[in-house]
């Protein structure tokens, strides 16, 4: 499983905020991403753009 770590602060978490990988989605070429807080109690879904703009790949 993926893990990242929000590099600044987005859509209310804190920077250094980690989070799981739960799911990734194409259509039509534009992919999705649904990311779960380290406790799975909150839960985002965010694009590619977004995945890469705010946050760094720990695993």
């Amino acid at each position: 499983m993926k893990k990242y770590r929000l590099k600044n602060e987005f859509k209310g978490y804190k920077k250094g905020t980690r989070f799981y990988v739960v799911a990734e989605s194409e259509f039509i070429g534009v992919k999705e991403y649904v990311l779960r807080t380290q406790d799975l109690i909150n839960r985002i879904v965010i694009s590619e753009d977004e995945l890469t703009k705010n946050f760094i790949l720990i695993k």
